[in-house]
C-alpha cells in the first residue's frame, strides 16, 4: 500500500466511521488497528506493541498533569459564583448603553476564560445568567446567542488553556511560551467581538436596547465597590497562575495546582465551599479528564500508524510540491483545520494534523510558536462551526425554548467571520503573537 493510498484510506475511513455516529476516540483507535494490521502484513502484535509504547509515553508526559488541575479549577470557579457576581456588576456598569448587556457578556466571558481555560464551564455558567436577562430586555435572539457562544469559546484560547497545555505536550514547545503567545490574540478576538456588538447595536438599537431609566439605581460609589469586589478576585487568581508560569517561578503543573487551590479559596470566601460542591467538581473533573485522555490515546494510535506507514510524508510531499508561496501552503493548512473543525473535536484535530504539518512548517521555515498559536486560534472556530460545533449544543441545552438551533446558527456566523479576521491579522502581523513571548522570554 503506497503512502498516498494510506493517507486517503485512513482519513476516508475515519470520516465514514464518524458519520455513522461512533465516538471519536474509539474510531481513531479502530481505524489505526485496521490499517496497522493491513500495512504490516497482518501482524497485530506489532501494532499493539507500538500502541503500548505510545500509551506509556503519554503516561510519562508530566505537563499533562496540569489538565485535571485546570479542569478542577474551572469547576470550582463555576461553583464559587465568580461569574454570577461579575455579570451582575457589568450588567450595572454597561447596561445603560446600547448593546451594553452584550458587551457585558463578552467581557465576563473574557475574564472567566482567563480564569478557567474550559469552554463548557464558561459558556454554561454565563449562558444560564445571560440568556434569560438579555431576552427579557428585548435583545435580538441571534445576537444574544452569538455573544454567549463566541464569548464562551475564548476559554479555549486565553491562558490558562487546556488546549495550549495539550499542544505543548504534543510538540515539546514550552507551555509558558504558548500561554504568552496566545494572550494577545485572545484579547484581540474579544475586542473584535465587542466592537461588532457595539457597532451593530449602535446602528440598530432594537438589537440591543439600553436598560430603562428605572433600572439605573446604583450610585457611583456602589458601582466602584461592586467592580472591586467582583473583578479583583478572579484577576488576582489569573495573575498568580499566569505570573508564576511566565515569571519562571513555577512550572505549568505547579501553577495549575496553585490555581486549583486559589479557586477553592475563592469559593470559601464567597461562602460556596462545602463537601457537595467539592465532590461535584471532582466528579466532573474525573469525567472530563478521562474523555481527554481516551481521545489522546486514540489520536496517538491513529497518528502512529499514519506516520509509520508514510501517510505523513505523502501529505508533506504534496504540500511542499505545490511550488507556491509558503503563505499559500499556510492558508491551505488553515483551511484543512477549519474544515475538520466542522466535524471533529479540537483534540482529535490536534492529534491528527500536528504530526503531519510539523515537518512542513520546519521545511518552510515558519516560527513554530507562531504557527502553533495560529492553529489554536483556528481551532476556536471548531466550537462554533455547524453542524457539530460544541458551543452550539452547550447553549441549546440551557437556552430558553424560543432560542432555536436555527437562530443559534444564524447568530454565530458573524462571529466566525470575526475569528477569521483575527486569524488573518495574526498571520500578516506576526508580532501580535510573538511580541509578548519575546518580552518575557527573549528571542
Amino acid at each position: 500500500m503506497s503512502p498516498e493510498h494510506v493517507a486517503i484510506g485512513m482519513f476516508g475511513t475515519l470520516f465514514v466511521v464518524l458519520f455513522l455516529g461512533h465516538p471519536l476516540a474509539f474510531s481513531l483507535g479502530a481505524v489505526a488497528v485496521l490499517f496497522g494490521v493491513i500495512g504490516w502484513g497482518g501482524s497485530p502484535e506489532v501494532v499493539f506493541a507500538m500502541f503500548a509504547n505510545k500509551t506509556y509515553g503519554v503516561m510519562e508526559e508530566y505537563v499533562l498533569v496540569a489538565v485535571p488541575l485546570f479542569i478542577f479549577m474551572a469547576q470550582m470557579l463555576d461553583t464559587s459564583g465568580v461569574a454570577e457576581k461579575l455579570f451582575h456588576t457589568m450588567h450595572v456598569l454597561l447596561g445603560p448603553i446600547r448593546g451594553g448587556l452584550g458587551l457585558a457578556v463578552i467581557f465576563v466571558c473574557t475574564v472567566f476564560a482567563a480564569s478557567t481555560g474550559v469552554v463548557g464551564a464558561t459558556e454554561v455558567a454565563i449562558g444560564l445568567l445571560a440568556a434569560p436577562n438579555l431576552l427579557k430586555r428585548g435583545y435580538d435572539i441571534p445576537m444574544t446567542a452569538g455573544c454567549i457562544c463566541a464569548g464562551g469559546t475564548l476559554g479555549i484560547l486565553i491562558p490558562p488553556s487546556i488546549m495550549l497545555v495539550v499542544y505543548g505536550g504534543l510538540t515539546n514547545i514550552s507551555v509558558g511560551k504558548l500561554f504568552a503567545a496566545a494572550m494577545v490574540p485572545g484579547l484581540l478576538l474579544s475586542f473584535l467581538y465587542m466592537v461588532y456588538v457595539a457597532v451593530r447595536c449602535g446602528i440598530n438599537p432594537k438589537m440591543g436596547p439600553p436598560l430603562p431609566l428605572e433600572e439605573r439605581t446604583y450610585s457611583l460609589s456602589q458601582k466602584i465597590v461592586m467592580a472591586l469586589t467582583s473583578l479583583f478576585p478572579p484577576v488576582f487568581l489569573i495573575g498568580i497562575v499566569l505570573g508564576s508560569i511566565v515569571g519562571g517561578v513555577a512550572t505549568t503543573t505547579e501553577a495549575a495546582g496553585l490555581g486549583a487551590g486559589g479557586a477553592m479559596l475563592l469559593a470559601l470566601a464567597y461562602g460556596r465551599l462545602n463537601w457537595a460542591s467539592v465532590n461535584e467538581a471532582a466528579q466532573s473533573t474525573l469525567k472530563i479528564t478521562c474523555m481527554v485522555m481516551i481521545l489522546f490515546l486514540g489520536g496517538n494510535a491513529f497518528q502512529s500508524i499514519f506516520m509509520g506507514l508514510g501517510g505523513g510524508d505523502a501529505v508533506s510531499n504534496l504540500l511542499l510540491g505545490l511550488k507556491v508561496s509558503p503563505y499559500v501552503i499556510l492558508f491551505i493548512m488553515m483551511g484543512i483545520v477549519f474544515f475538520l473543525g466542522c466535524f471533529i473535536d479540537w483534540l482529535g484535530i490536534l492529534l491528527i494534523v500536528v504530526p503531519v504539518f510539523a515537518p512542513v512548517v520546519d521545511e518552510i521555515g515558519f516560527n513554530t510558536l507562531w504557527f502553533g498559536t495560529l492553529i489554536c486560534v483556528n481551532l476556536q472556530m471548531a466550537f462554533l462551526t455547524p453542524p457539530f460545533g460544541y458551543s452550539l449544543f452547550y447553549l441549546r441545552g440551557i437556552a430558553p425554548p424560543e432560542m432555536t438551533m436555527g437562530l443559534i446558527y444564524k447568530g454565530v456566523v458573524p462571529f466566525i467571520c470575526l475569528q477569521w479576521v483575527g486569524l488573518i491579522l495574526c498571520i500578516f502581523f506576526p508580532e501580535i503573537v510573538l511580541w509578548l513571548p519575546r518580552a518575557f522570554f527573549g528571542e
